[in-house]
């Protein structure tokens, strides 16, 4: 089959764009013909496949770059003969959505005002999102989380036939370290962590929906005893200036390091002694899987998708949302 794989942007550190990848090795391997679109590609480029780097205008807000992304697709598909254009981005003219994205209308649009329904990006997004699950659309829809299904259901009144629900899955390159103590160790030494110290983790780019400013905000309310030896690693790829900015209002600073985007996984997850998840929104969370099979203990809201696993594995604590960090 010939197949079109269409992704705002990729980069290595992204869950998201962790799927699309080992989809489309996936797909690749099982000799399809596999064509990429995407706006923007960081680091190193698939073999077999035709990638197309749509570039457009940085100007403007997401909003604005994606409608352009999507004029510049519908050009580029116009002059191509598709099986199927598969999305990991909702917008129009898809035959599949891989569904990794939280519900806008449900979720991220009743946190504003009544005002904000008539501004550009409401529209868009909102369009964009009716284009995929709307009762009038033909988009199938591969679903990760049986509890956004049902929010997307609740406003677009989806049919039930259009949903595919995925399990929960792992990369092979995320499964638990063998030398659990030693790399332990010797990760906690590279990042000047003693042993008698407690390590939490904060893991994913998007620190603004992933709850960074409450992860922070509860380590300056530790007990003077604990919070003189507790630090916070943060993992991933966003810009970390205003995150940096809130630590030092708070007093804290000097307790935080900031990572970047890491493909040591695995090795932080050994090193570490809690992973903290305070999401104000998250359709899945595969870090709290991966922190789980690496027997770090998880405290995460219940917001995450696959928050459930953890109360199942008895692998930490789901607070209920909304809460009070005071």
């Amino acid at each position: 089959m010939k197949l079109a794989l269409c992704l705002y942007k990729y980069f290595p550190y992204g869950g998201l764009q962790r799927d699309f990848l080992r989809i489309l090795n996936e797909c690749r391997d099982r000799n399809h013909s596999v064509h990429v679109y995407t706006g923007e590609w960081q680091g190193e480029r698939p073999n077999g496949v035709d990638l197309h780097v749509l570039r457009s205008s940085r100007l403007g807000g997401n909003h604005v770059r994606d409608r352009r992304f999507f004029s510049r697709l519908q050009k580029a598909l116009a002059t191509e003969q598709f099986d199927a254009v598969i999305g990991f981005n909702k917008m129009p003219g898809l035959d599949l959505y891989y569904g990794a994205d939280f519900c806008y209308l449900g979720r991220a649009a009743p946190q504003y005002g009544p005002m904000y329904r008539f501004t550009p990006r409401y529209r868009h997004l909102y369009a964009f999102e009716r284009a995929v699950f709307s009762r009038d659309s033909d988009t199938r829809i591969l679903s990760l989380s049986h509890r956004e299904k049902s929010v997307y259901q609740q406003y677009y009144g989806t049919p039930e036939d259009r949903f595919h629900m995925l399990p929960a899955t792992l990369d092979l390159d995320r499964q638990p370290v063998e030398d659990r103590s030693g790399i332990r160790a010797r990760v906690r030494q590279e990042l000047d962590v003693a042993s008698s110290d407690t390590l939490l983790l904060f893991v994913g780019s998007g620190f603004k929906t992933k709850g960074l400013d409450r992860a922070l905000i509860a380590l300056s309310h530790l007990p003077s005893g604990l919070s003189e030896r507790t630090r916070l690693v943060v993992v991933g790829q966003d810009q970390a200036g205003p995150y940096l900015r809130l630590a030092q209002r708070l007093g804290v600073a000097e307790r935080v390091q900031f990572l970047g985007g890491r493909t040591d996984i695995p090795d932080l997850l050994a090193a570490g002694d809690l992973l903290v998840h305070p999401a104000y929104m998250e359709n899945t969370g595969t870090i709290l899987l991966e922190a789980i099979a690496a027997g770090l203990p998880v405290m995460a809201t219940d917001v995450c998708g696959y928050a459930d696993h953890i109360v199942k594995a008895v692998a930490g604590r789901v607070l209920a949302s909304p809460f009070d960090q005071d």
